[in-house]
């Protein structure tokens, strides 16, 4: 009513706007209630992991208890895919018949643990764990653990081939001659928690 609007000083000035006061209060809360998420939002990305953190990447474990012979599983680790075959005893035997087809037998010139340098390129034997991408220029090659593949020849005991430019890598991702791949395929660092177990991307100062 009009009488709300009208002072108790004989009406010689006019009252305070009831409603408009109540809208001013609200509007100051919300914005002072906005400066406060504001101020608070640095403060929640500094408690957020860092780019660099995310990048550097934490390590990676992959259950291999229901991973059968032939049988390949895909983990990323570092933005990278990481692959953990498990080899079986034929592919295993292919390891000397081809060696001197290899442009870096012994993994002199390639990147991979103390502990996986060797004719296998693993801590296990049966047991393959590689960076998924070829050394070339990065594609990410395809398993082809067929033997005298038709795409890939007579000759073919199974490895790797990457489609982009044709470079091969036998099944310990060690490079052929003739293919454009300067190096054998990257062995990330990696343990046993078990025997079902693996931890990518972390060692524990194995040797």
């Amino acid at each position: 009513m009009a009488t709300d609007n009208v002072a108790s000083n004989g009406g010689s000035a006019p009252a305070v706007d009831l409603k408009r006061r109540r809208l001013l209060t609200t509007g100051a809360g919300v914005v002072g209630g906005l400066g406060a998420i504001t101020l608070g939002i640095p403060f929640v990305s500094s408690m957020s992991p860092s780019a660099r953190a995310k990048a550097a990447g934490a390590p990676v474990e992959v259950d291999i208890s229901k991973l059968e012979p032939g049988q390949r599983v895909i983990v990323e680790w570092r933005g990278k895919p990481v692959w953990v075959v498990r080899r079986t005893q034929a592919l295993l035997d292919s390891l000397e018949t081809v060696k001197d087809e290899l442009r870096d037998i012994e993994s002199d010139d390639s990147d991979q643990p103390e502990y996986a340098k060797n004719i296998h390129r693993s801590i296990k034997p049966e047991t393959l764990v590689m960076v998924g991408i070829c050394t070339h220029l990065g594609c990410s090659p395809t398993y082809r653990p067929d033997v005298a593949a038709a795409d890939l020849g007579a000759d073919w005991l199974g490895g790797f081939f990457c489609p982009c430019h044709g470079s091969k890598f036998d099944i310990s991702g060690r490079v052929y001659k003739g293919v454009p791949a300067p190096t054998n395929l990257e062995v990330p660092p990696h343990q046993y928690l078990s025997d079902t177990r693996i931890l990518v991307g972390a060692d524990g100062g194995q040797a």
